[in-house]
C-alpha cells in the first residue's frame, strides 16, 4: 500500500521495482489482487494489463488495520494493546506521558 500511495497509480512491475524485497512478479500480483478483493485497491484495465491505484487513504487504512489487530489479538481492548507494548519495552514512559497529554487535550 505504501508504494501505491507514493506512486498514486502503478502497474505490478512498477510496484515490484519500488519494493525493498526482491519478490517474484507473481507474488506482488497476488498481494495486489488480495488488496483489491478487500477493496483497498482498484484497477484500470489496459488489455491484459492492469494499472492499480489506492481506494483508501493511508489514515483510513491504518485505522482499519489497527482496529482489526486490536480485535483479533487484544479482544478489542486498546488498553491491552498499549500494555502489551509497555511490557515488551516497545514504548517508553515518555511516550506514554505524551499519549496522556494528547488524551487530556482532546
Amino acid at each position: 500500500m505504501r508504494v501505491l500511495w507514493a506512486l498514486n497509480k502503478a502497474f505490478v512491475k512498477d510496484i515490484k521495482a519500488e519494493l525493498k524485497q526482491n519478490l517474484h512478479y507473481n507474488t506482488v500480483s497476488t498481494i495486489i489482487r488480495n488488496l483489491e478483493e478487500k477493496e483497498y485497491v482498484g484497477h484500470k484495465a489496459y488489455g491484459n494489463t492492469h494499472q492499480y491505484f489506492p481506494l483508501i487513504s493511508q489514515e483510513d487504512y491504518q485505522n482499519e488495520i489497527l482496529k482489526q489487530t486490536t480485535h483479533k489479538f487484544f479482544k478489542g481492548s486498546y488498553k491491552d494493546l498499549v500494555s502489551f507494548f509497555a511490557k515488551e519495552e516497545k514504548i517508553s514512559q515518555d511516550d506514554l506521558e505524551d499519549i496522556l497529554k494528547i488524551i487530556k487535550n482532546q
